[in-house]
């Protein structure tokens, strides 16, 4: 069982002091800027159930607007809603830079929060929170990565369709050898195994994740392994890594790129399928650094670009972002749904948690805030060219 606090003390509910309704004012105004009100009849307006609510945002930005979620200062019918028009006018940038964010952004700048050392932090606190969490959240495969909604009719045919994609993008050939970098619960290494006849090693840093991933792939010429990307050695005809580089960090992307060049043939394609922020940045958003993904941040073009100089030929980059906010509000339909299960397992202010988290990120989404990219890369370029698939 998950242990927190109670959402609320008696203390919360006492009057707030006449400087707060400065606050509220404040927060009042910033909200109309993106077609919000407070307390009003529309399933995005902001239900306000305690009024230090107001200077607990001013002060901590996304981290306190988040927290007061969890701990019931304030609810909202659709917050994926929500979050879509606080993020389509940019509204945290105009709450200002809160004292988290800056000690997030020091600390991006001066330590590498993506060491080695320091890489099964997001395993331990993210991955493996619990294997029947994801399975009750997830598609039949676990597929913890954006769909592919093309002429998907569901989330189980939008996953499928992109493993697919994924394996026609590369060429996947039957016997080639394959490296799948962040195998997740062994989703792709199984599809590629089973559908393509490739032989695959799959590395993980959660223990969860490995120990389902061995199961799920039993009798295939699947190879599971618990250990860091930078650990890796052999040689590969194809290298995919599908949702895993926003964990790498960015003083790491060059090196993560050497240790690609270093396994992959002269002649294989490298397919890196992650989130990708507009801009570039040093460090992630706070609330989700502290509740979902630590030491997480979203690469940008730019930062891509750099880590892929000189060595590398972007032979084709596809943005289906887009589909994130359906694959979101598929899997939060789906965590909804078994949450009576779940409930005996992860107390009420987890659930307020993973709601938030599923739903606020598929607003992200929606507002094209965040993107989702799919790059294939080659050592010198495809000698005979390459032709893009959709």
């Amino acid at each position: 069982m998950v242990q927190s606090k109670l959402p609320l003390h008696q203390d919360d509910l006492a009057p707030p002091p006449a400087e707060s309704r400065q606050a509220r004012d404040k927060v009042e105004w910033l909200l109309q800027q993106a077609g919000i009100a407070l307390n009003g009849g529309q399933p995005w307006d902001m239900q306000v159930l305690n009024e230090h609510l107001y200077e607990r945002i001013l002060a901590q930005g996304t981290l306190g607007l988040g927290e007061a979620y969890m701990d019931g200062w304030w609810d909202c019918e659709r917050l994926d809603q929500f979050a879509f028009r606080a993020l389509r006018v940019d509204l945290p940038s105009r709450v200002g830079f809160a004292w988290h964010d800056a000690g997030l952004a020091l600390r991006g700048l001066l330590a590498n929060l993506q060491s080695k050392a320091r890489a099964s932090i997001v395993g331990e606190r993210h991955y493996d929170l619990g294997n029947r969490l994801y399975e009750c959240m997830l598609d039949s495969r676990m597929t913890y990565t954006c769909g592919y909604w093309r002429n998907a009719a569901d989330l189980e045919q939008a996953q499928a369709h992109k493993l697919d994609l994924v394996c026609r993008k590369l060429g996947l050939q039957a016997g080639q050898r394959l490296l799948d970098i962040g195998c997740g619960w062994g989703s792709f290494a199984e599809f590629a195994a089973r559908q393509y006849g490739a032989q695959v090693v799959g590395i993980t840093i959660s223990r969860e994740q490995a120990e389902l991933a061995r199961r799920r792939c039993q009798g295939l010429p699947v190879e599971i392994l618990l250990q860091d990307y930078r650990e890796l050695q052999g040689s590969f005809d194809h290298v995919v890594s599908l949702g895993m580089f926003e964990h790498v960090g960015w003083k790491n992307y060059r090196t993560y790129m050497r240790v690609v060049q270093r396994c992959l043939r002269d002649s294989g394609l490298f397919l890196l399928h992650t989130i990708g922020s507009n801009q570039s940045g040093l460090y992630g958003d706070a609330w989700l650094d502290r509740y979902i993904f630590p030491n997480g941040q979203l690469p940008s073009i730019a930062q891509i670009g750099k880590a892929i100089e000189p060595d590398w030929v972007m032979e084709d980059w596809h943005n289906f972002g887009a589909d994130y906010d359906h694959t979101l509000m598929a899997w939060h339909a789906n965590f909804e749904r078994h949450w009576g299960e779940l409930s005996a397992h992860y107390d009420q202010r987890f659930y307020r948690m993973w709601r938030y988290y599923l739903l606020t990120c598929a607003g992200s989404f929606r507002a094209r805030r965040n993107q989702l990219w799919q790059i294939v890369l080659a050592r010198g370029g495809a000698p005979a060219g390459y032709q893009s698939l959709r």
